[in-house]
């Protein structure tokens, strides 16, 4: 009887439950897809797929979609602000799910100071010269969301900054950057199910 009362009902603890909001920065636009920039995007990508949560709504100046993480509901979502505006995606999208951003939000981007397959996970902390993450701060009012950086490798010498972020991955960095996805994926998994320190002890530091 309780079997089919949940059928027709729904469960109310469940929908009653918080919501996650997991957002991957990047640029919108076709010719920045695959870019180390984008790696945020990638992950969001990769996490639909495993879950079968599509991307279907764009409002809030975000693409995103409703869904679950075992038994965690989340939203995926994607700004199409381009990456130095997220906030202004990000913050409505929290606002109107009443989301909790200093405890239901998980933040991902990319990572200059990090080899390509590395992560770092953190629970909060400054945008460490990120553009995306400096503007989503912004408008938060705080930085006390968690956060999971991938390395897209250091820049070289003889590279501008602009055109190495907006750079593709070859040969050997195409291998660890498809590691590093899966890792921020299982990071992320960890931080639902058992929180960010222990993703944090699990996925920081090298692989």
């Amino acid at each position: 009887m309780l079997g089919i009362l949940k059928k027709l009902f729904g469960n109310k603890e469940e929908e009653t439950g918080k919501m996650i909001v997991i957002a991957g920065l990047g640029n919108p636009e076709k010719k920045y897809f695959g870019t180390r920039h984008n790696i945020g995007f990638d992950v969001i990508d990769a996490l639909s797929d495993k879950y079968n949560i599509e991307l279907t709504e764009t409002k809030f100046k975000a693409a995103y979609g409703k869904g679950r993480i075992g038994s965690q509901r989340v939203i995926l979502a994607k700004p199409l602000t381009y990456m130095n505006l997220s906030g202004e995606a990000i913050r409505p999208l929290c606002d109107y799910f009443k989301v909790d951003t200093k405890t239901e939000l998980i933040v991902i981007s990319d990572d200059v100071e990090l080899d390509e397959g590395n992560i770092r996970v953190r629970p909060k902390g400054s945008a460490g010269g990120h553009n995306g993450l400096k503007n989503i701060i912004k408008l938060l009012g705080h930085d006390e969301f968690s956060r999971v950086r991938v390395g897209v490798g250091k820049k070289p010498k003889e590279y501008d900054m602009v055109n190495w972020v907006l750079g593709h991955f070859e040969g050997e960095a195409a291998v660890l950057i498809k590691e590093g996805k899966e890792r921020a994926v299982a990071a992320i998994e960890e931080i639902i199910e058992n929180g960010v320190d222990s993703a944090m002890n699990k996925y920081n530091g090298k692989k």
